[in-house]
């Protein structure tokens, strides 16, 4: 069936949030932590990515809030190196910080702008729109910062709508607002719990984006299916956004 709408999630699939975390929390622990060396930093990086990964998950389930999982994060990073606290106002004010340096390096992946010349090329009239976890105001953010503002026509977040992924509603959700049937759309994700087995499950066709290299979140929270023997109904792979066209039969 022709997809009328293809929906994406932002956080490493349009927009490289690996780099960005690495390269903001590396500059901001050289203000922190100036005697920290290279063995340090990367053990402390690899913890930062753990505990967004635990703690960012916590959020979207509803277990806590947008900035409890801020504070939870800083007070478990402080609590690797053996440190007390810090208290909440604490603990904002490193974020806040560590946001900063964050923020200055997001950038879109490589492959976006290629993609979305080629599907403007190959399916033109299929409308595009954004399905996230996160608060809205950020994740638009995002979106402005790395030029992608006017690309998606609907932006789905799940902090505005009271849904999260892996919820199905999210996105039946954002099919209803694209004036799309489920089974008319393609969403298309780095996480194959949350993004393409999801959104099978809501009758999409759900598109995993497996990028080579990219931090393995399925391993840290889940037991993946290996990528070279995973056959799941709707559900497909890709290494690139490039291969989208031909994923999608285009």
């Amino acid at each position: 069936m022709p997809r009328r709408a293809i929906l994406f999630d932002l956080d490493g699939t349009l927009m490289d949030h690996d780099a960005a975390r690495e390269s903001g929390l590396v500059a901001h622990l050289a203000q922190w932590l100036p005697e920290a060396e290279p063995e340090d930093l990367a053990r402390l990086n690899g913890e930062w990515r753990r505990l967004e990964a635990l703690h960012y998950d916590e959020y979207t389930a509803g277990l806590c809030s947008f900035t409890e999982q801020r504070r939870r994060r800083v007070q478990g990073l402080h609590a690797s190196l053996g440190r007390t606290g810090p208290s909440e106002v604490e603990a904002d004010a490193w974020f806040a910080r560590y946001l900063q340096r964050y923020r200055s390096a997001w950038r879109p992946f490589d492959d976006v702008s290629p993609m979305l010349v080629a599907l403007a090329s190959s399916h033109g009239e299929a409308v595009l729109g954004v399905v996230t976890n996160g608060e809205g105001g950020p994740q638009r953010a995002k979106l402005a910062a790395i030029g992608l503002a006017e690309s998606f026509s609907v932006v789905v977040a799940s902090g505005e709508v009271g849904l999260a992924k892996p919820d199905p509603a999210i996105f039946a959700l954002a099919c209803e607002r694209l004036g799309v049937k489920p089974e008319q759309a393609a969403h298309v994700g780095d996480r194959l719990d949350l993004d393409a087995r999801a959104a099978a499950s809501a009758g999409l066709l759900g598109v995993w984006l497996d990028r080579p290299g990219a931090s393995n979140r399925e391993s840290m929270m889940m037991t993946a299916t290996p990528s070279t023997s995973m056959q799941e109904p709707g559900v497909s792979r890709i290494a690139t956004l490039e291969e989208l066209p031909g994923a999608l039969g285009l």
